[in-house]
């Protein structure tokens, strides 16, 4: 494999801003700090960064308040008019957007387009939802007096993202902040950073004003976050990542009572019964396993499957598994990109030996990938015991792990044995099973008979552990807005 950047590499990765984005200004950090940001497929250096401080974030965070009034004030048909801009702009920068996911993160490129379609997706979703902010007028029940509902502006946010989905992240957060009136600091992560800088540009070529968005790429996350959210300018605080993370972050922000969205982790159970369409089921559990090489909060961890289809459902699975390319994103026709970094593969052959000393059996893959790059083999287990480790934490990486079931309510007790919620997927050809199954599992959101479950116009988020909030939809802008009742005598 070769590690040199290719001249279209190049030619982009010069194209991409290396300063912080501080109240429509380009700069460096204080003291000319920077940070490297590296391809995990040849581990090459691929840029050298801003790296922000704790008063670069406070800048930040000035900046975003200063422009909050007049962008509260902004008509909403021209905060919508500025987000289709950006959407367009999007469009026709697509494959550069696709390109830098893949260099950064190391999707393949097929993936990372796919990302930016549905990342896209947010803008243009919420320049429509930013005029159809209502309210309600009405007599009060006594008659004594008129009652008016209107929604404002939560404030000032800050966001931090994760590395996983560098596009479609920041677009799910500052897409309806920005439709509701809010402005933003964000603070990208410092393994996949390039994606949202370059957007941030897409947005500044877009209109928006100076303030309205601030970016704060930084090596030292705790450091830059912990002064911007005890700052009581700060209004609301968004975070996408592990349940660890965010349960500090919420405890931090419980100081300043602030409005908190959090999008954290999952254990998701992808729950197979006797009857489904096997064809169907090994399709969605390819794509609720294996996309984005298995790092994503939705992807399918535990495969609960009927005891007298399980063996035949893991040799179709473990079939297609044998036949995916590993690579570099870049390269034609990969389907398994590399892992973020050396931990997750450290982390993902810990589970599987764990779950092999227990009793699991390899059928593909089990192994690391040695040489350049941080690649984990595509791996199937089957006979995964109960009390096994890649039961209980989330793997993120490409480790198909299956375990039986016999009847419907040991299925149910299975897919809810878990502190998560996030998403759940069922495959079953029996209708009423189906509606049964909805109202049984405990979680957030469900793919009955799919395997990927994400849409702008759905509500993305869990119940438990997996989080609070909802992104996306309808209710995504409501999380920027807060309630003002207002009682006019008669």
């Amino acid at each position: 494999m070769s590690t040199a950047l290719a001249s279209n590499e190049q030619e982009l990765l010069g194209r991409v801003p290396t300063g912080l984005f501080i109240g429509g200004e380009w700069i460096d950090a204080e003291e000319g700090r920077t940070f490297d940001v590296r391809d995990p497929a040849t581990g090459e250096v691929i840029a050298s960064i801003a790296d922000a401080t704790p008063a670069d974030g406070i800048r930040a965070l000035d900046a975003a308040v200063a422009a909050q009034e007049s962008w509260a004030a902004t008509p909403p048909r021209t905060r919508s008019d500025i987000l289709r801009r950006a959407f367009d702009l999007v469009q026709e920068h697509k494959e550069d957007l696709a390109l830098l996911m893949t260099l950064e993160m190391g999707k393949p490129l097929a993936e990372a387009r796919g990302e930016v379609v549905y990342g896209g997706e947010f803008l243009r979703w919420f320049s429509e939802e930013a005029v159809r902010i209502t309210g309600r007028y009405g007599t009060s029940p006594e008659g004594t007096g008129r009652m008016i509902v209107s929604q404002r502006p939560v404030g000032p946010s800050f966001f931090i993202t994760p590395w996983n989905f560098p596009f479609a992240m920041a677009t799910r957060k500052i897409a309806p902040a920005l439709a509701a009136g809010c402005t933003v600091v964000i603070k990208p992560p410092a393994l996949t950073p390039l994606t949202t800088i370059f957007f941030t540009r897409l947005l500044e070529e877009a209109g928006l004003p100076a303030g309205v968005v601030n970016v704060v790429q930084t090596s030292s996350s705790s450091k830059l976050s912990a002064p911007i959210i005890a700052d009581p300018r700060l209004r609301k605080l968004s975070f996408t990542g592990s349940t660890g993370v965010g349960q500090k972050l919420i405890e931090q922000a419980a100081q300043g009572v602030l409005r908190v969205s959090m999008e954290l982790g999952g254990n998701a159970p992808f729950v197979v019964f006797e009857d489904a369409d096997l064809d169907k089921a090994v399709d969605g559990a390819m794509a609720a396993k294996f996309r984005n090489i298995g790092q994503a909060c939705t992807a399918a961890n535990r495969f609960i499957v009927h005891e007298d289809i399980a063996e035949e459902f893991a040799r179709r699975v473990t079939e297609r598994v044998q036949a995916m390319k590993i690579g570099r994103g870049t390269e034609e026709g990969v389907t398994i990109g590399p892992l973020i970094d050396a931990d997750a593969v450290g982390k993902a052959a810990e589970l599987v030996g764990d779950a092999v000393e227990r009793g699991a059996r390899v059928l593909a893959g089990g192994a690391a990938i040695e040489g350049t790059g941080t690649f984990y083999q595509p791996t199937v287990l089957t006979d995964v015991v109960a009390g096994s480790d890649i039961l209980r934490e989330e793997i993120f990486g490409p480790v198909l792990a299956i375990a039986t079931f016999a009847d419907e309510a040991e299925a149910v007790r299975l897919a809810n044995d878990t502190e998560y919620g996030l998403v759940s997927y069922v495959f079953t050809q029996d209708l009423a099973r189906g509606h049964r199954m909805i109202e049984a599992l405990e979680t957030g959101m469900m793919g009955l008979n799919v395997g990927v479950v994400s849409n702008a116009a759905a509500p993305f988020g869990g119940v438990k552990q997996s989080g609070i909030g909802r992104e996306g939809g309808f209710e995504g802008i409501h999380e920027y807005l807060s309630t003002k009742y207002t009682l006019i005598p008669a």
